[in-house]
């Protein structure tokens, strides 16, 4: 299993929302496709097909259980996937 697919089973699973790194999150919106924005600490994102509007910021090094887990409910609700050859 990749590093990659570790963290899709991880912030799928829900189990541990506040131990998922800000960093990896941006990766893991990044590889959907997302695009970004920056206003100051705070990274936008949005994506054509996608209604919602993705907000988050960093508390220290890791990212906020609910921002985590707005997350997963936009892959879920929009069935997203991503291409094996895109993994990082």
């Amino acid at each position: 299993m990749t590093k990659f697919n570790k963290l899709i089973e991880k912030v799928l699973s829900g189990t541990s929302d506040s131990n998922i790194e800000f960093a990896e999150l941006l990766r893991l919106l990044r590889h959907f496709g997302f695009k970004e924005r920056l206003r100051g600490s705070h990274h936008i994102f949005f994506k054509s097909g996608i209604r919602e509007i993705i907000n988050i910021q960093p508390q220290g090094k890791m990212a906020k259980a609910y921002q985590v887990k707005q997350i997963r409910n936009i892959i879920l609700n929009y069935k997203l996937r991503v291409n094996d050859e895109n993994q990082i």
